[in-house]
């Protein structure tokens, strides 16, 4: 599975200086330096280098300052990774290529050093936003059919552990989860009600949602 090469890559540009977090975006992997602005990376991961991996890596560009592309090294060394026209349309792009083997191993197939395309300012900055509000590192680059832990539903979680024991106002949650009062109101999940003005409580399906992803209480 392609969940199977997060950790070596994760690996690969912490060691970099990057702080790697998956499932950023719709980006396998997403890291940011520490600079102000930071310098984003993205990763794609795929079992093997493919055309439908370079077209995922091209989306991604104009989101991010380096892009890569990783995939399991071919077992007889057949694959593209040994094709010179596949690491040539790499360089002209200027894509990254990694390759990582069966005992998680990491080599540089092809370093990302041509000139990026033109920058999508908006999209970078959601994909900086939810890396940075995001607790910890809760998703598995590479996942698939079910649901991301992204940072919203992390804070509705946190609201729906604070209505576990009774109802309460959104201000009331506001020190450890800011953004409480629209969570409460949008109700994307259906896991709260309304039961009087300002004032929520917490349904049966928040009650399930509590059950699937326990919230540590500080």
């Amino acid at each position: 599975m392609e969940t199977e090469l997060y950790l070596p890559i994760k690996t690969f540009l912490e060691t970099a200086g990057y702080a790697v977090k998956g499932e950023i975006g719709g980006c396998d992997l997403l890291g940011l330096n520490d600079g102000e602005p930071p310098v984003v990376v993205i990763c794609e991961l795929k079992l093997s280098f493919n055309l439908e991996l370079v077209l995922q890596a091209v989306d991604r560009a104009a989101a991010s300052d380096e892009v890569w592309i990783a995939a399991r090294v071919s077992a007889k060394g057949k694959g593209r990774e040994s094709d010179r026209r596949f690491r040539d349309l790499c360089r002209r792009l200027g894509f990254g290529m990694l390759a990582v083997s069966d005992n998680g191993s990491v080599d540089i197939v092809v370093s990302p050093i041509a000139p990026m395309p033109r920058k999508n300012a908006r999209r970078r900055s959601r994909l900086v936003e939810e890396h940075r509000r995001r607790k910890g590192d809760p998703a598995l680059g590479g996942s698939t059919r079910k649901p991301i832990m992204t940072a919203y539903r992390q804070q509705a979680l946190v609201c729906a552990a604070a209505l576990e024991n009774g109802v309460q106002r959104p201000k009331d949650m506001r020190a450890s989860a800011p953004k409480a009062p629209q969570i409460l109101r949008d109700n994307v999940y259906g896991w709260f009600e309304r039961v009087d003005r300002g004032i929520y409580a917490l349904t049966e399906l928040g009650a399930e949602a509590l059950k699937r992803w326990p919230v540590q209480q500080p």
